[in-house]
């Protein structure tokens, strides 16, 4: 069973920036995908950026391209995703996913373990 802790959130001015970690529990990532999805009140979980544990492409949504990175520290078995010029819509609760495939998707219903999700509110 795989464990993701989530930390990293919290309220931020417009233009500001925050890093989330996602720690996992499991020790080899090999062939997993990791991703990071939010939630805004009232709307569906959506994808915002996802990597393959053991390398190849990093993925985004077009709405946080050019702002946002996902990396990776395999010593540490945690993924990050830093977060720059932050807008007021990026006001969610953000969540880190973990699947063992050698495909990101962006649609939640693929992915097996989440973390508990942390709060990033962003104000204007």
């Amino acid at each position: 069973q795989v464990q993701l802790v989530e930390s990293g959130g919290g309220l931020v001015q417009a233009g500001g920036s925050l890093r989330l970690s996602c720690a996992a529990s499991e020790r080899t990532f090999s062939n997993y995908a990791l991703a990071f999805f939010r939630q805004a009140p009232g709307k569906e979980r959506e994808f915002v950026a996802g990597l393959r544990w053991t390398g190849g492409g990093l993925y985004y949504a077009n709405s946080v391209k050019g702002r946002f990175t996902i990396s990776r520290d395999n010593a540490k078995s945690t993924v990050y995703l830093q977060m720059n010029s932050l807008k007021p819509e990026d006001t969610a609760v953000y969540y880190c996913a973990a699947n063992k495939a050698v495909v990101v998707f962006t649609t939640p219903s693929e992915y097996d373990y989440w973390g508990q999700g942390t709060q990033v509110t962003v104000s204007s």
